[in-house]
Order: C-alpha cells, then structure tokens, then sequence
C-alpha cells in the first residue's frame, strides 16, 4: 500500500518485500520467514524480517452487508470480545489464554458489558472454528481485519 503504515520496499535485513497471498481458500500459501528462520527451515526468506506489511484479513465468503449487527446475529448467543489483555499464547503447542472483556450477546442483542474473564482454547481448533469474518474492518497499526467469529473457546470469569 503505497504510504501505507506498515509499507516498505525492504523488510528489516534489507530484503525486497512483495505483496503475496499467505492463506487462499483456507489453505496456508506462505509463511512469514526472516533469512534466519529459513535457513533453520531449509527454505528461502519471504522479506518479512520484523513482521508482516500491511497485513489485511479477509474471507471469500463475507458478504459486504456483513457488518458488526450482521455478525451479532450470526453470533446469538455468546461472548463478543472488544479488548484482550496479557501474553498467553504458547507457539510450539498452540495453546491460548488471554484476559478479555467485551459484552455478551443474547439473541443477537448486546446483553451487558463483561470484564476481568478469560478465554481459553487452542490455536489450531480456533483457526478451524472460524465461521465468519466480517465486512466491518478494523485497523490496527499495519493489520485490518473484519470481526471474526469462533464458535467455540472456553470462558471463564463471575
């Protein structure tokens, strides 16, 4: 994206960045790899030393009247998450577990605001649990994304 937040001809070891696809129809194209971590791979550096460049999530199915009143509805019943809070996620193993709070959601109304709980799961069952991402994008420094809804995660809090 030129001028964008996270643009750069160069990633952080002075290698040509490009603009690729790192999931397509739900499969895994690429990874983001510096020169370091593809010599222990045995495979070529993707110039992403230093992380990603302007990294937009988005789903083939998400419709463009997907919006976050959309999502509430496809959610139901459940927890919708707006803050997470802490380190607790485990690389080698995949597990997950972050403070939250956010409001729960009956009948696709937000219900009341919840705080100070915990959710809990595994990556690769969260990635396989995606149902839905929406049109409702939300910039974080260089990262956009939609909602994203879970169908299941363990909660736990009063």
């Amino acid at each position: 994206l030129l001028r964008g937040k996270g643009s750069s001809p160069f990633d952080d070891e002075g290698v040509r960045s490009i603009r690729r696809k790192v999931v397509k129809g739900g499969r895994v194209e690429g990874y983001f790899l510096s020169s370091y971590s593809a010599r222990k791979l045995g495979m070529k550096t993707t110039g992403n030393s230093g992380g990603s460049h302007n990294l937009t999530l988005t789903s083939r199915l998400t419709q463009s009247t997907d919006d976050l009143d959309a999502m509430l509805q496809k959610l139901g019943t459940g927890l919708f998450v707006i803050e997470l809070m802490g380190q607790g996620v485990n690389y080698v193993t995949g597990d997950y577990s972050r403070g939250a709070s956010g409001f729960w959601v009956e009948n696709g109304q937000i219900a009341y605001p919840v705080h100070e709980i915990t959710i809990a799961g595994n990556l690769k069952d969260m990635f396989m649990g995606i149902e839905a991402v929406g049109a409702d994008t939300y910039n974080m420094g260089a990262k956009t994304t939609g909602s994203i809804l879970v169908n299941r995660m363990k909660l736990a809090g009063s």
